[in-house]
């Protein structure tokens, strides 16, 4: 059995979806499965042991017309594999267009009013309610399939060599870390940069033994470096640093993560790293760290929460993140530390 998977962006979205395949594949050992994934994400799934190849979505590229015979040789090497399933977790025209275009056995996609991807699949899934998680959303795809849930699988595969060479690469042994992620792809997204500092301050003066890993793009290295002078000894500015495989890694070996609603939020999720999460404009309850909702940070008090859009049009600007105090994130952060250390005391006493 042959399976074409497309999920292309963004990494959040990718690793939300890949229980879905940890699920397919184990169901059909002997499956062949493939994945459509955006070039930039391809080190995320490159050596995936239950991938058997990867089709390239190259977004930039294929705008324009000099690449397009790229884009129709993609497809006829899709068409040329002869899937038996199609399965289309990215809901929108183009994916479906291209899940069309795959000319499998069965066409099977997620369905999203908005962009009338629906009349590419043969089976459409909608997502059962408003406020159903992403991954569960996902999930349902299986249940045309008659294949089983359970979460007997490791979410994101880990990659050993990668983290012992982050760990001599930046001698992180000896430290406890917390990673911070100030970034996000909307700017309303962004807890404000003053705030990470603070918290900084805070976490730093009452845990002598924490140090700090703050990571991001290139375009977050102003923030980083500017939360870094919160506690200057303690902070190491990663900012544009790190490679994908790179900022896995640091998330892996945290003891805690502090992030707005982004791709690395929802990796520390996947493995089931301690966070605290801020959110502003989305739904936890639809894209939240999937099973740790309750470490979700959100001022819904305000009439426009969640607004769901990628710029805001209050009348005071970016007040839902505003409204988040260092205090209260600090305090949850705390809490947290102190859980695992009482946690550590316990299996001490034990030894």
């Amino acid at each position: 059995m042959k399976i074409l998977i497309l999920k292309p962006s963004s990494l959040g979205d990718v690793i939300q979806a890949l229980p879905v395949l940890r699920l397919l594949k184990a169901h059909f050992p002997a499956s062949e499965i493939h994945w459509w994934i955006a070039s930039n994400l391809v080190p995320l799934l490159a050596d995936d042991p239950d991938l058997a190849g990867l089709f390239l979505f190259e977004r930039q590229r294929w705008q324009s017309p000099w690449h397009w015979h790229e884009m129709l040789r993609s497809v006829r090497e899709m068409r040329a594999q002869c899937f038996d399933w199609v399965i289309d977790l990215q809901g929108l025209a183009r994916s479906g267009a291209f899940a069309w275009l795959a000319n499998g056995g069965l066409t099977i996609g997620i369905e999203d009013p908005r962009e009338g991807a629906a009349g590419f699949y043969d089976v459409c899934v909608r997502r059962p309610s408003p406020g159903t998680h992403a991954v569960d959303w996902y999930l349902e795809v299986l249940s045309a399939f008659k294949v089983p849930r359970h979460w007997n699988f490791e979410w994101l595969a880990s990659a050993p060599k990668i983290l012992e060479q982050v760990r001599q690469k930046w001698q992180t042994n000896g430290s406890r870390w917390i990673v911070l992620n100030p970034g996000a792809r909307w700017a309303n997204k962004r807890w404000p940069t003053q705030h990470f500092a603070a918290i900084t301050n805070r976490l730093a003066a009452t845990n002598a033994d924490v140090r700090f890993a703050i990571l991001g793009t290139e375009a977050d290295t102003p923030a980083a470096a500017e939360i870094s002078l919160a506690a200057p000894a303690r902070c190491l500015n990663l900012a544009g640093q790190t490679s994908l495989l790179e900022m896995l890694a640091w998330i892996q070996l945290s003891d805690l993560v502090i992030a707005n609603d982004t791709g690395p939020m929802h990796a520390a999720a996947a493995m089931r790293k301690p966070l605290v999460a801020v959110f502003g404009p989305t739904d936890p309850r639809r894209t939240g760290p999937y099973t740790q909702t309750e470490h979700v940070l959100q001022d819904d008090s305000l009439p426009c929460v969640p607004c769901l859009k990628p710029v805001c049009h209050f009348e005071r600007p970016l007040a839902c993140l505003h409204a988040i105090s260092p205090d209260t994130v600090a305090r949850a952060a705390q809490s947290i530390l102190n859980a695992l250390d009482a946690g550590q005391s316990k299996c001490a006493a034990k030894i």
